[in-house]
């Protein structure tokens, strides 16, 4: 389960203040549940953890079974933003740190990401790995004509289709149940197809085939983590002050509106948790960052970046608060040793596990933090599993909602990401963007 702490917000915040954004929340709450406030077509996402059909799980596992009969080693993810966030977010979570290093043939499959960028480079080396692996693909989007992914998708495609006889075996689409550039290419060549909602936008699709499939194939347990997202849910439906959801979109729109915090930044003392941290910054960037409103989300994964933001966040410009995770038990145990010489002076730490140091320095920072003008909200589960990763997802998505309708902005359509796309195409020279291009040309030769 999902569990927050807003102690290190109290020495900033009136209880007064608290009562009248924990009403406003409420109220949000209202217009989430209801499904009467903007962007309420898009709202498929809140009831996925109980309402997944074992079909598309089942599907999920026969595409993992399959490839595992071909001798499938590495399997590329093409998309971007939610197209792959999540399950990237998922993936690296319940993975071993070092899972390439001990790359062992007879697992679970590599995954890597692709469509995400424009790096030449990035491609390139790509297929430099897919020449010296077995090789599936998962493609996902929408549309099929998203720039990023549909060219790494033209390119994978191609390698495939040139290495193998059975390529089509070896693609699965993610994209629209009917229409599309993707869709019509996938009926064309017999591709599997999984749909992407219609009424789930990309940023919370991560319970969807748009997650689910990369973190099956990678050897997770999908039906764990939706169960511990239906958990979180059914505690996130209660209407009263202790909702967790509600707790979180109060304070921080509080701390937003009334002390001038602009920035949160999402704090994580696990290296396996650094993805957690760019999932959500899509997820809240992308829904509150309009009509000139909204926090601008940050992360840092503790203890590294304490020794690069760590400065700034103690004594820099004082418009920032922070998230933190908190996983309250490790998966693994390792004891710290005796030294005779004690040349590092550490032999007082003999005896301790590495995760009290590590439980000692959030502590110490968190500390700090707060005496250095920072409020600190805690966010906490157990331990890194499927269940507790599923529950962490469920509970920003929610949270998310009832926040950015406390802020007063729709939560599910982001109009300002179209604006660079118009740009490139006319750079690139995309037919019908001839004008724009000609006054792109004008502007730049000024």
């Amino acid at each position: 389960m999902v569990r927050i702490n807003l102690g290190g917000c109290s020495s900033f915040v009136k209880e007064s203040q608290y009562k009248t954004y924990e009403a406003k929340a409420l109220e949000a709450f209202d217009t989430l549940i209801a499904e009467n406030g903007a962007g309420n077509d898009f709202l498929g996402w809140k009831t996925l953890p109980n309402d997944t059909p074992e079909e598309i799980i089942a599907g999920c596992e026969a595409v993992r079974d399959s490839w595992k009969a071909l001798g499938v080693d590495l399997v590329v993810v093409i998309g971007i933003g939610g197209s792959y966030l999540g399950a990237r977010c998922a993936i690296e979570a319940l993975s071993h740190n070092f899972a390439k290093l001990l790359y062992n043939k007879g697992g679970a499959p590599e995954v890597v990401f692709a469509g995400n960028n424009l790096s030449e480079e990035y491609v390139a080396e790509l297929m430099d790995l897919m020449a010296e692996r077995n090789s599936a693909c998962i493609v996902i989007s929408k549309s099929g004509t998203t720039t990023e992914p549909a060219v790494a998708f033209r390119l994978v495609k191609e390698f495939i289709e040139k290495k193998y006889d059975n390529a089509s075996e070896r693609i699965v689409a993610i994209t629209d149940a009917t229409k599309g550039a993707l869709k019509t290419l996938s009926t064309q060549q017999g591709y599997r197809t999984f749909v992407v909602p219609d009424n789930v936008g990309g940023r919370f699709s991560v319970l969807t085939p748009v997650g689910l499939l990369p973190i099956t194939v990678a050897g997770f347990d999908i039906r764990a983590m939706l169960k511990g997202a239906a958990q979180v849910r059914e505690k996130l439906l209660c209407k009263c002050p202790e909702n967790p959801a509600i707790q979180y979109a109060a304070m921080r729109n509080l701390l937003y509106s009334e002390l001038g915090k602009k920035i949160e930044i999402m704090v994580t003392y696990n290296p396996k948790f650094q993805y957690l941290g760019e999932w959500w910054k899509q997820l809240y960037g992308e829904s509150e960052g309009k009509d000139g409103k909204g926090i601008f989300p940050a992360s840092v994964n503790n203890t590294a970046d304490l020794h690069s933001m760590g400065q700034y966040i103690q004594e820099g410009e004082r418009i920032m608060f922070e998230t933190v995770i908190n996983i309250e038990k490790s998966n693994r145990s390792v004891v710290i040793g005796t030294d005779p010489q004690n040349l590092d002076q550490l032999n007082f730490l003999a005896g301790s596990h590495v995760e009290h140091c590590g439980a000692m320095a959030q502590l110490g920072t968190k500390l700090a933090h707060i005496d250095g003008g920072v409020p600190q909200i805690e966010v906490s589960i157990e331990k890194i599993d499927e269940a507790s990763v599923g529950g962490l997802f469920y509970f920003f998505e929610f949270a998310c909602g009832v926040s950015a309708y406390t802020l007063g902005v729709n939560p599910f359509n982001q109009p300002g990401v179209e604006a660079y796309k118009k740009n490139m195409f006319a750079l690139l020279g995309k037919p019908g963007y001839e004008e724009l291009s000609a006054k792109i040309k004008e502007r730049l030769s000024k």
